[in-house]
């Protein structure tokens, strides 16, 4: 993309947790126009779940509040949606309103021939309302293995947007796998961010801090953290994210859960950690094709990081474990270790990835 573009992307709800949806959009909002649409739901809501409900309530807000203009180049719309993606009569309504609302915003900026770019697959409905110059399915994890989400439906809708986009790009060599003719753009990092010097968090428990950040899903290895915890009881393990799942097995006095905290403050806390963890679950499929974003700002913060074997951590520094009894031996190991881990990730920025993406693009 040598000139600036027009682009409407399809995402997850701009509000939440920092994904590559933000970084890859943010970086490329330095040079183009981004009309980010928040999330269109890939499942029906949980009316018993805390987290839905208030998400429910965000999103009504947000419609009411307009368009949320971040700056010059980044705005943000959310769509209200009907809440049912499996039901036609559902699916042909929020296609009608959802594209006349984004056809609106985007006649509004003066967009011309925009580029669509989609993350959640099953924004294909949207593909051909808006004139658009190009389609990119950006992809990001192998959603039919998420167990809160329709695997026909969605295998479904992935197949019906991999005919219609003109670019795809992945994540993983496990997704370049599956997707055959996709260009792999591996995860960035905000390196000047959480490499930079700074203040430590001022909430953090007595050291040694064994620190994980991330929200707390049912593929965080929970019997791993405690089985950890009880041998060494002298450790503190921190984790930080918002809860999603049944935690009961974290009751540890040394495992403090501290809730979400803002992106930005998280380096704060690296600079508190003594090693950063990755303690997901390998019996869980999707772990063959994740790719997860706190690794390379793990290393961007200088720290040590034990994690267990997934594909993806393999190419860089780290050390693999995967009982408690090996990852505290590889803790012992990382606790002692003076090295710094930042010169291995300062080349992996976002905006290195972004450039490769705009290469991609323009060729």
């Amino acid at each position: 993309m040598n000139e600036p573009a027009d682009i409407i992307a399809f995402c997850k709800d701009w509000n939440e947790p920092k994904t590559s949806n933000n970084h890859v959009l943010e970086e490329l909002a330095k040079r183009h126009r981004v009309l980010w649409v928040n999330s269109i739901t890939t499942r029906a809501p949980n009316l018993g779940s805390t987290n839905d409900l208030k998400k429910i309530v965000r999103k009504i807000r947000s419609w009411f509040a307009g368009i949320q203009i971040v700056h010059n180049r980044l705005r943000v719309l959310t769509p209200v949606v009907l809440p049912f993606p499996r039901s036609r009569l559902a699916q042909r309504f929020n296609r009608w309103l959802t594209g006349a609302l984004v056809r609106r915003a985007a006649r509004r900026w003066g967009f011309r021939k925009p580029q669509l770019w989609i993350f959640p697959p099953n924004a294909v409905d949207y593909v051909g309302q808006f004139g658009e110059s190009k389609v990119i399915y950006y992809c990001v994890d192998e959603w039919s293995q998420f167990t809160h989400l329709n695997t026909d439906f969605i295998l479904a809708k992935e197949r019906e947007l991999l005919a219609k986009a003109d670019v795809v790009f992945v994540v993983s060599q496990k997704l370049l796998s599956k997707h055959p003719g996709a260009h792999l753009i591996p995860h960035g990092v905000n390196f000047d961010l959480f490499a930079a010097p700074g203040p430590v968090a001022s909430d953090l428990p007595a050291k040694p801090v064994i620190g994980f950040y991330g929200n707390l899903y049912d593929w965080v290895d929970q019997d791993l953290i405690a089985g950890m915890a009880k041998v060494r009881p002298q450790w503190s393990f921190v984790l930080i994210g918002k809860i999603m799942t049944d935690i009961s097995r974290l009751t540890c006095p040394n495992v403090h859960i501290l809730g979400p905290r803002p992106y930005e403050d998280l380096p704060a806390y690296c600079r508190g950690f003594d090693v950063g963890i990755i303690p997901y679950k390998l019996t869980d499929p999707r772990m063959q094709s994740v790719n997860p974003l706190k690794l390379r700002e793990y290393l961007a913060a200088g720290l040590p990081v034990v994690t267990v074997d997934i594909p993806e951590v393999r190419a860089l520094p780290v050390r693999l474990a995967k009982t408690p009894e090996e990852f505290i031996a590889k803790i012992e190991e990382a606790l002692q270790d003076k090295t710094d881990y930042r010169e291995t990730v300062r080349a992996e920025s976002w905006s290195a990835r972004v450039a490769e993406i705009e290469r991609i693009l323009a060729a």
